[in-house]
């Protein structure tokens, strides 16, 4: 049976003992890096933030499968925010949706969420109501027939296994009234603890033909926000699941059958927060290399080439840069390319890797930055 046949459902159960000591390592992580962040100043915050909602929205998305550009997400969310960012680029509709959720998630954590406001979200996540070759019902619960139950499968046609079944559509209405009336309510449950039982017990409910995964994850950044109370986000939750992707599914589904006991669930859920938390000592470190790389270069004499070739260097470039490449994303000759490079060279900004020859590729000075 699954929870949502249980008659004690929706009202799950968890050893607190089993939770308490990682809860508290968790909490203290946390406490630790918003402090560290409020020290390091208004611009080199922004940055930090611009960056985890980038990362957030991206692996939210890779964890079904979507892959999205980083510089348009990165140019909706700048523009979103109102953010004065160099190099800032158009964005897709489906690109600016998912933008669209997640920043009224986490910039408007405060807010009720409501039936509208969910039917807002997944509107935006298929502007075109359609996913991929099919059409659903967008901006309303999922209407499937009794015969044709809303499943979760994997394997070739006639091999399908099944991995979850969730409640019939017939059940939406009241079982999404209990659980946002349960997610807007003030109790005594952790704030943390309650964003990883409102994911689990919304992927339950599964209640769009499409995008529960994407708007669960929103849910949950709204209720670490609330936990934060900041809108600035300085750790991504959806990063880290993608990077524990098929735990993720594992323990989903194993939660989802037999018991109402969900205690295995949130202890995966509060260490997964620990590790996004610690993950982010990483994004920190690139934020203030970037600051101080860039402190250093507006001494330098620079066109806007080079700026902006720079700035994807800074942005995690992928491959190795050579003539070609820039001559390619720059929009110039192939001797200009030349010219420009030898100009950062001559200034100590990039320098040459070891392979030469044909293959001769650039790199940025690290030592630059760690100097200044």
């Amino acid at each position: 049976m699954y929870i949502h046949q249980l008659p004690q459902w929706p009202k799950f159960i968890w050893d607190e003992n089993t939770l308490l000591t990682l809860l508290g390592k968790v909490r203290h992580l946390q406490g630790r890096l918003l402090g560290k962040m409020e020290g390091i100043g208004f611009d080199l915050r922004n940055e930090a933030s611009l960056q985890t909602l980038t990362d957030d929205v991206l692996k939210s998305s890779e964890i079904e499968g979507e892959i999205l550009n980083p510089d348009q997400v990165r140019s909706s969310i700048a523009r979103r925010l109102g953010m004065d960012v160099a190099g800032l680029i158009p964005s897709d509709r489906n690109v600016d949706g998912v933008v669209e959720m997640i920043l009224d998630a986490t910039q408007r954590y405060g807010n009720e969420l409501s039936e509208d406001r969910l039917f807002g979200w997944h509107s935006a996540l298929f502007p075109t109501g359609r996913s991929g070759m099919y059409k659903i019902v967008v901006g309303n619960w999922r209407n499937n027939d009794k015969n044709d139950p809303m499943q979760v499968v994997s394997g070739a046609m006639g091999k399908e296994k099944v991995h979850y079944q969730a409640p019939d559509s017939d059940r939406l209405s009241a079982e999404m009234t209990t659980f946002l009336e349960w997610f807007n309510a003030f109790n005594d449950i952790d704030p943390v603890l309650k964003a990883g039982i409102a994911h689990l017990w919304f992927v339950t409910i599964h209640p769009f033909d499409d995008g529960n995964g994407r708007i669960a994850r929103a849910i949950t950044d709204m209720q670490l926000a609330r936990a934060d109370a900041s809108t600035k986000r300085f750790y991504s939750m959806s990063a880290q699941i993608r990077l524990e992707r098929s735990k993720y599914y594992e323990i989903l589904e194993s939660t989802q059958k037999e018991t109402i006991d969900i205690t295995a669930w949130l202890y995966w859920f509060l260490d997964c927060f620990g590790r996004a938390l610690s993950a982010t000592d990483q994004t920190l470190a690139k934020v203030l290399f970037k600051a101080r790389f860039w402190e250093y270069l507006n001494k330098a004499t620079l066109n806007d080439r080079q700026k902006l070739m720079l700035n994807k260097l800074l942005d995690d470039f992928e491959g190795k840069l050579n003539s070609s490449k820039w001559a390619k994303i720059a929009k110039c000759s192939q001797d200009t390319a030349g010219r420009d490079i030898q100009a950062l060279l001559d200034q100590h900004i990039l320098i040459k890797e070891e392979a030469g020859g044909r293959s001769t590729s650039y790199i940025l000075n690290q030592q630059l930055g760690e100097n200044e």
